[in-house]
């Protein structure tokens, strides 16, 4: 069992497409680029400029193997959350919790 996190509300993976990527990678030990792209229903260039910011964060790590069913020399990318990825986004999960669970305050 996991220790629980503190809230922490982070910019970088609060970005819609890119917490969607996050949340796909939450339960996972990584997938595959084109995965990713077709359950979010983005473009390849959506899904790269996203994933770099990810990384450049270090978040997200991006693997590339040679494909064994391939004959050409295309390569399949993984995506991966990083530990630091998992923490910050659960960490951003407990945030957004504790703000959907938050009372509004009458305005004065």
């Amino acid at each position: 069992m996991t220790s629980p996190v503190a809230p922490a509300f982070n910019e970088v993976i609060h970005a819609p497409i890119r917490l969607r990527i996050c949340a796909l990678l939450r339960r996972v030990d990584e997938l595959e680029f084109a995965v990713v792209r077709d359950a979010l229903q983005v473009t390849d260039a959506t899904l790269s400029k996203n994933t770099k910011v990810l990384g450049d964060a270090g978040l997200l790590t991006v693997r590339k193997e040679r494909s064994p069913a391939r004959a050409d020399a295309r390569r399949l990318t993984w995506l991966a959350l990083t530990a630091e990825g998992r923490t910050a986004l659960e960490s951003h999960l407990a945030a957004l919790g504790q703000i959907a669970e938050s009372s509004p305050t009458p305005a004065q």
